[in-house]
């Protein structure tokens, strides 16, 4: 499944332009603060309208501005993991799973509960509540609820920000097995050139 973005984006008066092609594996989106890394991601998210250009992932047309078309979110079939992550706070990390498996069609969901907490290794954590959650498992929690919703693709805002060198190791970890065992395709923001050296196969740079 390759990503396919031509758009044109308007942030207040700046407008950002991104074009690439990526084959499936993990695609990483670079530059520094401003650039529009995030903004590219809400785009193909829908959750933010550029003003021209299309945006197709898959061979599925999500948006063209020439042809009229603009998929709403929960039609694009993508997974999103924010940078701050979003958990529910009054929800325990169960409940918070199970929203995104209760938003996926059922022809869509390729896991269960417990196949999820296995594969991210969060079954200790069901019944507790973020706010008692460490960076780590938090981020773990979110991929989960992301991967629950039965996604064709990922998209991932910094996924590895404000952890220690022990977590991000976890976290690095899961993503790779993301791409090796689920073979879903990522749309990856990261400002650590560390990082997207190990985990992107195509590397995006934004520009200012």
């Amino acid at each position: 499944m390759s990503f396919d973005i031509d758009v044109t984006l308007r942030r207040g008066e700046r407008s950002i332009a991104c074009r690439f092609t990526a084959p499936a594996g993990v695609t990483a989106l670079v530059g520094p603060s401003g650039a529009g890394k995030s903004s590219v991601l809400e785009a193909v998210a829908g959750l933010l309208k550029p003003v021209s250009g299309r945006i197709v992932v898959g061979g599925a047309m999500l948006y063209d501005s020439a042809a009229g078309t603009n998929l709403a979110p929960e039609h694009r079939a993508c997974g999103m993991v924010f940078q701050d992550l979003r958990l529910f706070p009054h929800r325990r990390v169960r409940d918070n799973l199970l929203y995104g498996y209760r938003l996926a069609p059922p022809e869509r969901r390729f896991m269960g509960l417990e196949e999820a907490a296995a594969f991210l290794d969060i079954a200790p954590l069901l019944d507790r509540r973020p706010r008692t959650l460490s960076g780590g498992e938090a981020q773990r929690v979110a991929i989960g609820r992301a991967l629950l919703s039965g996604p064709r693709f990922l998209l991932m805002d910094e996924p590895l920000t404000a952890l220690d060198d022990a977590r991000r190791e976890a976290i690095i970890a899961v993503i790779e097995r993301i791409r090796a065992e689920l073979a879903l395709p990522i749309l990856l923001v990261s400002h650590d050139r560390g990082d997207v050296a190990r985990l992107a196969d195509q590397v995006v740079e934004l520009r200012p």
